[in-house]
């Protein structure tokens, strides 16, 4: 009987981990960690990109549509969502509750008249929500 109890003990001590087994799993679950870490984050980024210039179109629609209606752009993106004084607006002219945001989360600058002879700009300033910047920072315009 004491023959089976320590083989029975010895075969408890052999299941369990130990610390060098752990750490050792640690290590290589780090190591794919920092190799599959990096092209999942330039996914995420390319992703915000493209849902920033799918709303720069939209918006951009939504203002030709309004200006097609009351003959005048709006002097905000909130006129594409609210009623004006304008007698003929015939909105909403998006299909949404709230204006989108940018990829990042950020809210859309709308410039009336906007630059270089257009008759307005819609803008995303990417990632670094500041004008200019190269790369995932660059500004996005809805002319593009």
């Amino acid at each position: 009987m004491k023959n089976t109890q320590k083989q029975q003990a010895r075969r408890m001590v052999r299941r369990s981990f130990t610390l060098i087994e752990i750490m050792i799993v640690v290590v290589i679950i780090g190591m794919l960690a920092a190799l599959v870490g990096p092209q999942i984050i330039g996914s995420l980024d390319k992703s915000r990109v493209q849902t920033t210039q799918a709303q720069l179109v939209n918006l951009k629609d939504a203002v030709q549509r309004f200006y097609m209606d009351c003959s005048e752009y709006p002097t905000s993106l909130d006129d594409l969502m609210t009623k004006t004084s304008n007698s003929k607006w015939e909105g909403p002219y998006l299909d949404a509750k709230n204006l989108p945001k940018d990829g990042w989360g950020n809210d859309f600058i709308y410039n009336c008249p906007g630059a270089d002879g257009q008759p307005f700009d819609i803008l995303s300033y990417g990632a670094d929500k500041t004008s200019g910047g190269e790369g995932y920072n660059t500004d996005l315009s809805c002319w593009l």
